[in-house]
């Protein structure tokens, strides 16, 4: 099939490869988000999908909104058959979806149709899921809402990072999308509705959804730091000053020694816990406002935590 693919962050970068490397269907041009202000001197950068398609020398196209008319009237001039679709970030419109002859057809990071939206991956972290995956489906004008072609299962590791469950859902799923094309071009791969039953949202993580309520048990403050690493950042509040957390934050349900209250600090020469509704969790990694990320100890030997201090608003 002739192909325009549509991606624009890095987790987007497997798919378009695996398509570029098929021997059976033709990348004619990628769809992308224009370019963005990046890095201290706020450039204007193009993404990392325009990049890799400017080294395969395919031709770039960065509408404003999809609905643009100049980008509808190229779109229907390259005449694909299929649009392959991973995190291109913007709606597509009734009337683009309409070109391809085969539609527009979305790899979305979850078993739909759990975690529909735009965060299924911290979603699936945050509540503590075992097992996610990903699933190729047609897109059509609901969210996240159409038939699904295929779909494959990737455990939920217990110290998996929202960022290393999504990387190894990148290489997974850019399989899965290339073999949908096949299937859709042989006539094979026929779509199913999503059933009704088990519908979930996984809207964007907030910096609020991101700050750690110590008064929630170890299991959930540890699920809520992986959920939000490497982005936005968990985070909490000591000395009226922001302070993110890195992951691992170590749960110990075995320290019966360590009674700390919610948010209250212990600290040793080599060690920073923490106490949270149920038990104690050690820190491993922070960064204090305007600083570089640090170890914990080295933190607190700097701020000099004195006995039964607190995170901010953690309890009296």
């Amino acid at each position: 099939m002739r192909l325009v693919f549509a991606g624009t962050p890095e987790v987007a970068v497997p798919a378009l490869e695996a398509l570029l490397a098929s021997e059976r269907h033709e990348v004619a041009a990628v769809v992308t988000r224009p370019d963005a202000p990046a890095g201290r001197g706020r450039k204007l950068v193009a993404s990392p999908v325009a990049q890799r398609a400017q080294e395969a020398g395919i031709e770039v196209l960065k509408p404003n909104r999809p609905r643009d008319e100049d980008f509808l009237v190229r779109l229907r001039e390259i005449a694909p058959d299929c649009c392959p679709v991973v995190a291109y970030g913007a709606l597509l419109p009734r009337v683009a979806l309409d070109i391809p002859a085969h539609g527009w057809v979305n790899l979305h990071f979850s078993l739909l149709p759990a975690w529909r939206g735009a965060a299924p991956v911290q979603h699936a972290v945050m509540a503590g899921d075992e097992v996610t995956g990903a699933s190729t489906f047609q897109i059509e004008e609901g969210l996240d809402s159409g038939p699904v072609y295929g779909v494959i299962t990737e455990t939920v590791r217990p110290d998996d990072t929202s960022g290393a469950l999504l990387d190894r859902l990148a290489r997974s799923g850019a399989g899965l999308l290339a073999a949908t094309m096949d299937g859709i071009a042989d006539g094979t791969l026929k779509a199913r509705p999503q059933p009704a039953e088990g519908v979930t949202l996984a809207p964007k993580i907030t910096v609020d959804d991101a700050r750690v309520d110590w008064t929630g048990p170890a299991l959930r403050v540890d699920r809520v730091v992986r959920a939000c690493t490497p982005a936005p950042g968990a985070w909490t509040l000591f000395q009226g000053e922001r302070l993110k957390l890195a992951a691992p934050v170590k749960p110990l349900p075995d320290r019966a020694d360590l009674q700390l209250a919610p948010g209250e600090l212990a600290v040793t020469k080599s060690a920073v816990y923490a106490g949270t509704g149920s038990y104690a969790v050690e820190l491993t990694e922070v960064q204090p406002q305007g600083k570089k990320r640090m170890r914990a100890a080295d933190w607190a030997r700097g701020v000099r935590i004195a006995s039964g201090e607190r995170f901010d608003g953690a309890g009296a």
